[in-house]
């Protein structure tokens, strides 16, 4: 027990480039505008974002420079560390070696200031003073947020109703950053109150809280949206991790066999997998990538490859994805940053390529491996997060079993420390599994939209 657990990088390592695996990647079908079916251009998408982020969306360079602003923000957590969950390894007795990349140590408490500060510095850059976003468990709102402050940029976050509920502190968390936070579906917008016509009882999703935010930045010039998930921008953002890590490997002495991160939208899945699937996809070795979702919203495992809109109220462009139907609005489970109905695009081609595998779990199982993982590694990870670790657990023990000494590497993108609530639940036994409504899927799924480009 006494070798290296922790790899580190200096300030000076941290990625001076974002690496775009749109470069490596066959063409990706056409982003389609939501009234006319016809692909996209960048004047579609300039009432919602600037045009720095519009041209990183549709960019094919396979390196986009980190502006030297946004590093020396990063150099406030990053670059991450690379942990060898020794203690981990010990009570599962197995050969595997496992690492994790933890995402936690970021002022948020998650990966999703990656995106952030960039985001909001483009803006800055742009001259907008307003931004408007949604968010699940509340970390991408807490960034923006914490973003926000850095910047001097308004925040409004529209929290899906049921984590807005279970998670009071990622709220307070938001309002000390000095954003405001709304509970979506609210009274607010036409998207908000058409949802609560439809069911004053809904627990929200992250489609109708994208409709909220989106229509809000549509409806006011001086007001852009900015998404924490899902679009190539962010998940090109969210490439430092992986690059960080690579660099790490090389101190270990080892080199990750298998690849894993939980997905809701994509953004931590891609941040960890994508370079390494980019040293594969230029002539490296294959390894397996494994994206864990949660079996109440599987959108990977039981999704369709079709096109679709990314909000529930039909605003934002149609994007050819793994998706369950953007009016399906999942059960209230407690990872609410991965109750999404629709996958990131690259993702999704990504599996439909067969570069990746996809694996569900429900939450009972999730939690046991949240737990098993803070008694042995100290770190209490996000109810999202425990989805990567489960599947770390099972991956070592199919090591044991088979006796394959494999490396695995997976993402610890989050603490739960505002999300203790839930294991209050489960300990109490008041936490149960909870299933899709598979009538509802069937019905979301047939009013997807027809597309003549498919």
């Amino acid at each position: 027990m006494s070798a290296q657990v922790k790899f580190t990088l200096d300030e000076t390592q941290i990625p001076k480039y974002w690496y775009n695996i749109a470069a490596d990647l066959p063409t990706p079908p056409a982003v389609l505008h939501p009234a006319t079916q016809q692909p996209v251009g960048p004047s579609d998408l300039e009432s919602l974002f600037p045009m720095e982020l519009i041209l990183q969306e549709v960019s094919t360079e396979r390196e986009i420079e980190i502006p030297e602003p946004v590093r020396d923000i990063f150099r406030l957590w990053r670059p991450s560390p690379l942990i060898r969950a020794r203690r981990l390894e010990q009570a599962l007795d197995t050969p595997a070696k496992i690492y994790f990349k933890y995402e936690g140590v970021s002022p948020a408490g998650s990966h999703k200031p990656n995106s952030a500060i960039p985001q909001a510095w483009f803006n800055k850059q742009a001259g907008i003073k307003k931004l408007t976003t949604e968010t699940g468990a509340g970390q991408w709102g807490s960034s923006l947020a914490f973003a926000g402050s850095l910047f001097g940029i308004d925040v409004t976050v529209y929290q899906v109703r049921c984590s807005y509920d279970q998670k009071p502190y990622r709220r307070a968390l938001m309002e000390t950053y000095g954003a405001k936070c709304i509970s979506s579906p609210s009274t607010q917008t036409e998207s908000g109150r058409a949802a609560l016509a439809a069911n004053p009882d809904s627990p929200g999703s992250l489609g109708i809280a994208i409709s909220e935010a989106v229509e809000i930045a549509v409806k006011n010039p001086d007001v852009k949206y900015a998404l924490g998930s899902v679009l190539n921008h962010v998940l090109l953002h969210q490439t430092i991790i992986g690059q960080e890590a690579i660099k790490q490997f090389e101190l270990t002495g080892d080199d990750p066999d298998v690849i894993i991160a939980c997905a809701g939208g994509g953004s931590n899945f891609a941040g960890l997998a994508f370079p390494f699937l980019g040293l594969t996809l230029r002539g490296g070795r294959r390894r397996r990538v494994i994206a864990v979702e949660p079996a109440a919203c599987p959108t990977l495992t039981r999704g369709k490859y079709a096109y679709d809109y990314g909000d529930t109220a039909h605003l934002t462009p149609l994007v050819k994805m793994h998706t369950l139907g953007s009016t399906f609005v999942p059960p209230g489970f407690h990872a609410g940053g991965l109750r999404y109905h629709g996958m990131s695009g690259q993702v999704s081609q990504a599996y439909e390529l067969g570069l990746i595998e996809a694996r569900a779990y429900q939450q009972l199982a999730c939690f046991e491996a949240g737990v098993q993982f803070a008694r042995a590694e100290g770190i209490v990870p996000a109810p999202e997060s425990t989805h990567a670790v489960r599947c770390a657990i099972d991956e070592a023990l199919r090591c044991k079993a088979e006796g394959k000494a494999e490396t695995i590497c997976f993402n610890l993108s989050g603490h739960g420390h505002f999300d203790m609530g839930a294991y209050i639940n489960y300990f109490s036994g008041k936490l149960v599994d909870q299933d899709y409504d598979a009538a509802e899927l069937a019905s979301s799924l047939a009013e997807l939209p027809q597309v003549a480009a498919e």
